[in-house]
């Protein structure tokens, strides 16, 4: 049998509306990894398309809960970080990468701060630049187009691509440091939505598409982010890992779409995780 595996997921948590915390948590644990999590936020819902909702920052719980766990010389296998609200968030997030990365950890940022063309309402354009800095650090970056823009300080373009634009991009991205790129919403026509890779070690890129289902539904970016690390360790080549996670993802977002559910309630991961495992297992 194999050893167990262990992630810190540091994201926030959201009560009702499947999202961050309450997306990583089930789909690592299934996948079979010890799944560490360390709250940067708690909210009654998720802010996508949701008013009214209660918000308390967890900003000053971070450096204490790092420090008690570097007492009780905790490793990690992997360390997964969603969305941060602050700069000193940030700061906060790279000292623990810091502290706890190894020679054997896997540091995987998806780099939540925009979506559309358009940077989140709660961010302002510096916040980019942190977040690059943050990115600097990573073996792994899961940016969208918007996000990855972003990052290099280029404008935003809207698709359909090509692979020469989408090729030059994950290049440029993987120039800020991190060594493989995992590029989503890549498409080239309006049949087909996927995810491009890129190991800079190898120089190979790849792609995963699946058939495109109309509408924007909430949370797939953590189920897809999850769903990646889930593969990566389980000992798939990064490759294979973005094919399943694009395959996990269109499948939630397929039932999602056939049940009616209302969008902002998230997708309907959960009944797509016995195909998700049976991904795995062919390993």
């Amino acid at each position: 049998m194999k050893n167990l595996k262990r992630v810190a997921a540091i994201h926030d948590i959201s009560g009702f509306g499947k999202c961050s915390l309450t997306v990583a948590l089930p789909i690592l644990s299934a996948a079979g990894i010890e799944t560490t999590v360390l709250p940067t936020a708690v909210l009654s819902t998720h802010t996508g398309g949701f008013t009214g909702f209660t918000y308390r920052d967890l900003t000053e719980d971070i450096a204490p809960i790092t420090a008690h766990w570097q007492s009780l010389g905790i490793r990690f296998d992997a360390i997964y970080t969603g969305f941060l609200g602050s700069f000193e968030q940030l700061d906060l997030v790279s000292r623990f990468f810091d502290i706890f990365k190894t020679n054997d950890t896997t540091i995987l940022v998806d780099p939540v701060m925009a979506d559309n063309g358009e940077l989140y309402k709660i961010f302002s354009p510096e916040f980019a630049l942190g977040m690059r800095k943050l990115c600097e650090k990573a073996d792994i970056i899961v940016p969208n187009l918007t996000e990855a823009a972003l990052l290099i300080g280029e404008e935003y373009r809207p698709g359909p691509y090509t692979e020469t634009y989408i090729e030059d991009l994950l290049k440029k991205l993987s120039a800020l440091g991190p060594k493989k790129i995992v590029l989503t919403g890549v498409f080239f026509n309006d049949e087909t939505l996927g995810a491009a890779t890129y190991d800079a070690a190898t120089g190979e890129t790849a792609y995963s598409f699946e058939r495109r289902i109309p509408g924007y539904f909430h949370g797939t970016g953590d189920v897809f982010g999850s769903a990646l690390l889930s593969a990566l360790m389980n000992d798939f080549s990064l490759n294979e890992s973005a094919a399943i996670a694009v395959r996990f993802t269109t499948s939630a977002i397929r039932k999602t779409a056939a049940a009616g559910t209302d969008i902002r309630f998230g997708v309907n991961f959960e009944q797509s995780i016995p195909e998700f495992l049976r991904d795995l297992s062919l390993h």
